[in-house]
């Protein structure tokens, strides 16, 4: 098990080929929510055929020029996820979400996950950390204002069901195929749930 400051947003660069297998044809306008959203864009930014977006919860003062150009261009968006978002409904295929949900409350957690389904037309993949797996570093507490709360899986279906989200079931078969194939061993928890209809 990985202990310590490692990222879900480290894990969805490494997982984004067997995302393509889950999820193919909705992996073409994908935006992903999260810190270090500007090298998730920029790895997705290399695949063929896929447009990304980024939402950065927090401030990238000190963010390299790569991502300065990013959110100069208007690619990523640095934006407080704990108020809507500022696209279209179904505005993407494919919405990811890494380490930012672990930050809220329940009160924002009930704005958010709905506002973030809003603008997915076909998906929603959540990675959250592993209860137990991650101690808040110091930086990390005066970046986000509080430490990260590490939930279970069961808590985290409770609230999806509490939700009105259901998971998708077709799209957890294939990716589960594709990461056995690949030898893949989640270091995050993830989550595939269907967009509201």
């Amino acid at each position: 098990m990985l202990r310590g400051d490692y990222s879900c947003s480290v894990e969805v660069q490494r997982v984004i080929p067997f995302l393509k297998k889950a999820y193919g044809d909705s992996m073409h306008k994908v935006l992903h929510v999260g810190p270090d959203t500007c090298s998730v864009v920029y790895k997705l930014l290399k695949e063929e055929e896929t447009e990304a977006w980024g939402v950065e919860p927090y401030d990238i003062e000190d963010a390299e020029a790569t991502c300065k150009s990013l959110v100069h261009k208007g690619i990523v968006r640095v934006a407080d996820i704990k108020f809507p978002l500022p696209y279209r409904p179904k505005s993407f295929s494919l919405v990811i979400v890494s380490d930012a949900l672990d930050y809220l409350s329940p009160r924002y957690l009930n704005k958010t996950l709905p506002e973030l389904t809003r603008v997915a037309s076909d998906g929603l993949v959540v990675f959250t950390g592993y209860p137990g797996n991650q101690r808040a570093k110091v930086a990390e507490l005066s970046k986000f204002g509080r430490p990260a709360k590490m939930r279970g899986s069961s808590w985290w279906v409770r609230f999806f069901l509490q939700n009105s989200l259901e998971e998708n079931e077709g799209a957890i078969k294939k990716f589960e195929q594709a990461a056995s194939k690949g030898s893949y061993h989640p270091a995050c928890q993830v989550f595939h749930l269907k967009p509201y209809q």
